[in-house]
């Protein structure tokens, strides 16, 4: 394993910073990618979710930052609002040695005028969704003519998800000396086309393909289509995890499962794209802190998910296509741990399988149905207050977390995750004393301020 530390290129602030967030060693990805990046090279690394690729371009991304000029220097282009949330998220995290780098997301579901006045002042590096970019290129409210680096992120699901001729449009914009990274879970032809189009030269990374797949026990049950509900509240009873994802194809199956698993008390959310971005920004904040026990997720919906240790991930149905398979339940072998993972099969479903079998070169590993199980409840530990504020109003997690442990008298303890967005503040508490939080928050203040509270169910 190879120490961040031996990385000459990077500050001693940068290492104490790594040193603090616990990235002590390089992920394979990191260790082959870093360097070349770093020397400024163009790269294309092809790299599964969960192998330290953010981390890796970020590093890059930071170093060739300088902060006391404020024009646009970097960007890294992503799939979904979620990923792009995720990414700058760590960014920031990676930038705290850095004062005053402007970091700023742009996708769509968001007010076009407050970016726009967000724009004002040109931030170091914007991660954004190609179609809202575009949007503000051809407005002229942002700018690219100094871009230095560009990364394009999961790049294989950007073209599944139709933005080829809008990268191809962002690209017009920006300058032709510059460095280009790109990163795809796979190698399509169209993607080997896009790095002929936008990169000089570039080095390849290849790490973990679809042969190396993570230490995750896989378990396949035939079950028939009606039989699939009553089959996962049998197998998350058995199982009891802290943390599941149920990944469905269809919007309509993700709301019938969520629907079906709450009323026999097993605590699920949904996460699919008919939620208004608000819904689903508090569906992935609640899912994260541990108040609910299940997440019901459609492919697309659950980009950008990022959950340190998930202990199960269901296929309700198979994935039409092995390497989603791969992508879906690598989400629970992070890091070095060990994972399962369920897929349910229905009969008609047995094509899928037998690709799934030839493609991974893998021999399915076919269970009987768990006999004599009663349907347990599966409660959450914890529920979340939002409350009104968030960034605008410069709350921190600190000010909440003072707020209720200081004045309010609960116990540290009982509290978990503080998320804090541009408009409110998200604060996981313990079921047992959500109800007294919440009431001591209405009738209390944060910062001497009276905020506005509610109990999320």
């Amino acid at each position: 394993m190879t120490a961040f530390s031996t990385l000459n290129m990077l500050p001693a602030a940068q290492i104490d910073n790594l040193n603090e967030l616990g990235y002590l060693t390089m992920t394979p990805v990191q260790a082959a990618a870093l360097p070349l990046i770093l020397a400024g090279k163009d790269v294309r690394v092809q790299a599964k979710t969960g192998s330290g690729k953010t981390a890796a371009f970020g590093l890059g991304v930071l170093q060739h930052i300088d902060s006391s000029r404020f024009q646009t220097q970097s960007l890294i282009l992503c799939p979904t609002r979620e990923l792009a949330d995720q990414v700058a998220s760590e960014l920031r995290r990676l930038a705290r040695s850095m004062p005053n780098t402007k970091i700023l997301t742009i996708c769509g579901g968001q007010p076009f005028g407050a970016q726009r006045d967000s724009l004002q002042h040109a931030p170091h590096i914007i991660v954004a969704t190609p179609g809202r970019l575009l949007d503000h290129l051809q407005k002229s409210t942002v700018s690219l003519e100094n871009l230095q680096t560009l990364v394009m992120d999961e790049a294989d699901r950007m073209l599944d998800m139709g933005f080829s001729d809008a990268i191809d449009e962002v690209i017009r914009f920006a300058p032709a000396q510059r460095q280009t990274l790109l990163f795809s879970a796979t190698w399509p032809e169209a993607i080997a086309a896009i790095s002929g189009r936008v990169q000089r030269n570039p080095e390849t990374v290849e790490i973990d393909t679809v042969d190396d797949l993570p230490a995750i026990e896989q378990q396949f049950f035939e079950v028939s289509r009606h039989g699939k509900i009553p089959l996962l509240q049998k197998l998350l009873s058995v199982h009891r995890p802290a943390s599941c994802v149920v990944f469905c194809n269809t919007k309509k199956d993700c709301q019938e499962v969520c629907d079906a698993l709450n009323a026999a008390g097993q605590d699920a959310l949904a996460l699919h794209g008919d939620l208004e971005q608000r819904d689903r920004d508090q569906t992935l904040v609640r899912f994260a802190n541990g108040s609910a026990r299940v997440l019901v997720a459609t492919d697309v919906a659950a980009r950008g998910l990022d959950i340190k240790s998930l202990e199960l991930v269901v296929n309700y149905e198979l994935a039409w296509d092995p390497e989603v398979h791969v992508h879906r339940i690598g989400r629970t072998a992070r890091a070095g741990n060990q994972g399962l993972a369920i897929s349910l099969c229905a009969p008609e479903e047995a094509q899928r399988a037998n690709i799934l079998s030839e493609m991974l070169h893998l021999k399915l590993n076919w269970l009987s149905a768990p006999a004599n199980v009663a349907i347990a409840p599966l409660a959450a530990e914890m529920t979340t207050l939002c409350i009104d504020g968030g960034k605008k109003a410069k709350m921190r997690p600190g000010d909440v977390l003072g707020a209720l442990t200081g004045e309010m008298g609960l116990d540290g303890a009982d509290i978990g995750k503080i998320t804090v967005h541009p408009a409110h503040v998200y604060v996981a508490v313990r079921q047992s004393v959500a109800r007294q939080a919440w009431k001591q928050l209405q009738n209390g203040k944060i910062k001497g301020k009276a905020c506005r509270v509610r109990l999320l169910k």
